[in-house]
């Protein structure tokens, strides 16, 4: 089995601690709302969304996949956000491990 991993650097004009909050600290709470027709659910089976803490997201009727569990494993003050898929019927039969990292930065402005 594979393991993939992907990393972002997000480069914004807007404040990269207000978007953090925003996409990450909140965005649980925030996408079921947004995207109902993608996102049934996202609930935390373990923790409160610190390093260590199990997050289910159901997806929604018309998903070709049902859920995808993670795991968080970083959380850092300088506005990156570590995951790893560590469940789910979409590409698990394949893959080992699929880690995602997101790191938020300001634009520099002109």
């Amino acid at each position: 089995m594979g393991v993939f991993t992907f990393e972002s650097e997000v480069v914004t004009t807007i404040p990269p601690a207000k978007m953090f909050k925003a996409c990450i600290l909140d965005g649980d709470k925030l996408i079921p709302k947004i995207a109902p027709q993608a996102f049934k659910s996202v609930e935390y089976i373990e923790g409160n969304g610190e390093p260590g803490s199990i997050k289910k997201d159901t997806f929604g009727e018309g998903s070709q996949f049902n859920y995808i569990k993670q795991k968080v494993e970083a959380l850092e003050k300088k506005f990156v956000y570590t995951y790893s898929v560590i469940e789910s019927n979409a590409l698990m039969n394949t893959l080992e491990k699929i880690t995602y990292e997101t790191k938020l930065e300001l634009s520099a402005v002109e």
